[in-house]
């Protein structure tokens, strides 16, 4: 099996990660590099670590480029993925790295990005109850944003020991999730040495999404708390969410909760009793590190979650998902093995 694959945006952070992925997937073969203004370039001038496409050219997005694929991913900025996908045919593995597709609510959209909703794909993020068997088959798939995954997969089985209308989440991330762009608050001079939060007082777009996953995950009413905070590190995500426990439960509820949720799940690692996450175990991996336990002094369920916000958080993601609306082993092409230190 042969599967030929395009990518867009091939020169940004996301795209060079797809590529990276992509090369070591026994059945793809990668077709068309394309982007917007760096187009005629060499894609080696943008990303020197991919040397099996280093000379490869960098073309125009545009649907003559695109047509002829199996799978075209889509590593645009958000709002833009919405106009290429409709020029591709119902035939084509449509996978959407933006949040072009991802929101139900035509209300949140317009809230929390503005402008016209552009509608709702299948969602990917296969851990999500039910989701795997959406995916498989689809032609359409919106990959979910880095925060929502880890958060989402770091809290989910405790949903049904905590209050999840008083959901906390403060998440250190890598400026590798805002793109490749030049803007003076992801300088090196700004970054290096400090952490600075943002999108502070629930104005962060992906926490529309993170209560979609939980309402999703069976949440009755989730609410979020949601504070992101920007670390000098090129990559990952450390999420720490809490919530109130519900009456009677204990450490060992919580333990045994994740032990059964997660006990087959083979991109989604719970750590022993004692250890908790770290970003550097999940680095270039397709893996979110989890742990969980119960403070009993504050009464609430603390879980952390790691994960590599390039890799698991958006790539790795989108070829899962790509595994399995394809009808290929979910996880083909794809390592649990991080790079540290």
């Amino acid at each position: 099996m042969s599967i030929s694959v395009a990518v867009t945006g091939a020169t940004g952070y996301v795209g060079g990660e797809l590529l990276r992925m992509l090369l070591a997937h026994p059945e793809v073969e990668i077709g068309a590099l394309t982007a917007g203004s760096s187009a005629g370039s060499r894609l080696g001038d943008h990303h020197a670590h991919l040397v099996p496409l280093a000379d490869r050219e960098v073309l125009e997005t545009t649907t003559e480029n695109l047509a002829g694929h199996d799978v075209v991913f889509l590593a645009l900025p958000h709002g833009t993925s919405a106009p290429v996908a409709a020029e591709l045919g119902d035939d084509v593995l449509v996978i959407d790295c933006g949040a072009d597709f991802r929101l139900q609510s035509s209300d949140d959209w317009s809230r929390f990005y503005g402008g016209d909703h552009a509608g709702t794909w299948p969602y990917g993020l296969p851990e999500l109850p039910g989701q795997r068997e959406r995916l498989a088959g689809t032609r359409r798939v919106a990959g979910p944003g880095c925060f929502p995954t880890v958060s989402t997969l770091a809290i989910m089985p405790a949903l049904p020991l905590v209050d999840d209308s008083a959901l906390t989440i403060v998440a250190p991330t890598a400026p590798s999730g805002a793109g490749k762009k030049l803007a003076t608050t992801f300088l090196g001079s700004e970054v290096l040495g400090q952490a600075s939060a943002y999108g502070v007082g629930g104005t962060h777009r992906h926490t529309p999404e993170i209560e979609q996953n939980l309402r999703a995950a069976g949440a009755e009413n989730p609410v979020v708390s949601f504070t992101p905070v920007l670390v000098p590190m090129s990559r990952g995500i450390l999420a720490v969410v809490s919530a109130p426990a519900a009456e009677g439960v204990t450490a060992a509820d919580v333990r045994a909760a994740y032990v059964a949720a997660y006990a087959d799940e083979p991109f989604v690692h719970l750590l022993p009793e004692g250890q908790w996450p770290q970003t550097q175990g999940t680095l270039g991996a397709n893996t979110v590190h989890v742990q969980a336990t119960l403070d009993e002094r504050a009464g609430r369920v603390v879980a952390i979650g790691a994960m590599d916000n390039l890799a698991k958080g958006t790539a790795g993601g989108a070829i899962q998902s790509m595994n399995l609306a394809l009808g290929l082993p979910e996880t083909t092409g794809l390592t649990t093995i991080g790079v540290a230190p």
